[in-house]
């Protein structure tokens, strides 16, 4: 694993305790950071960040709670560390259904933790970013945000509000160094896999050129450089991670 620029800066990852925001955490700690593991589950959080080391805490948040998010953002600033770089990673899928059977309550869960979660996150640790004159943002996109799948109507057009906002956050702070940009993995298989069908799995794993999944450490690799002051000169701008399923 080759070391990225990220000394002695911090990022605060959402859904950092497992699955991707964990390989992002471990990835940016290896490159010299201090990383905020923000997840609903505390415990594995705790196990998470005890795993990564020293440079790793936790603050246990629900993201589709604003008055928690709020509450997170002051228990991450107390800390003392600035917040460089802040990666939007939690996210849940709902239920496989087609858009006539799609429970109503999922619909809502999906957007609420997908969409109103990240859209929270940003609008709290962006003007702390502006203020301090520079940030990195990251949030977690998903091909079936271009693409849209079926079965999954609530995670594609969610994924496509995240790739539409990336693009309007990133215009709306151009103006001062802090860059936001999205990432669209095809599937990567980790525990999120456990919320769909076997039938919708395969159904991913038949899109995707390479045949094969990707890994959470390959998603992790262009997060971290992401995060960095080297991206510098990409805002608004979505990069692809789909196994050629995806070219733009």
């Amino acid at each position: 694993m080759n070391q990225l620029d990220f000394q002695g800066r911090h990022a605060v990852v959402t859904g950092g305790a497992t699955g991707l925001g964990y390989a992002i955490a471990q990835r940016l700690v290896h490159s010299g950071g201090n990383v905020t593991l923000w997840d609903r589950d505390e415990a594995a959080a705790q196990q998470a960040a005890m795993t990564l080391g020293p440079r790793a805490s936790v603050v246990r948040v629900d993201v589709a709670d604003h008055a928690s998010v709020l509450d997170a953002t002051r228990r991450t600033v107390a800390t003392g560390l600035r917040i460089d770089a802040l990666v939007n990673c939690a996210g849940i899928t709902g239920p496989n259904a087609k858009v006539w059977d799609y429970p109503t309550d999922a619909w809502r869960q999906v957007f609420e933790v997908n969409v109103h979660g990240l859209f929270q996150c940003c609008r709290e640790i962006a003007p702390l970013m502006r203020q301090q004159g520079y940030g990195r943002i990251v949030n977690i996109a998903s091909v079936a945000g271009k693409d849209g799948n079926p079965n999954a109507s609530a995670y594609s057009a969610s994924k496509a509000a995240v790739i539409a906002l990336t693009k309007s956050l990133g215009k709306e702070l151009a103006d001062v160094d802090v860059r936001v940009n999205c990432v669209t993995p095809a599937a990567v298989k980790t525990a999120i896999f456990d919320q769909m069908t076997p039938e919708h799995i395969q159904f991913m794993l038949g899109k995707i050129p390479m045949g094969r999944f990707g890994t959470p450490e390959e998603v992790a690799a262009l997060v971290a450089w992401l995060c960095t002051e080297e991206c510098s000169f990409s805002t608004g701008a979505v990069f692809d991670l789909s196994g050629g399923r995806a070219t733009y």
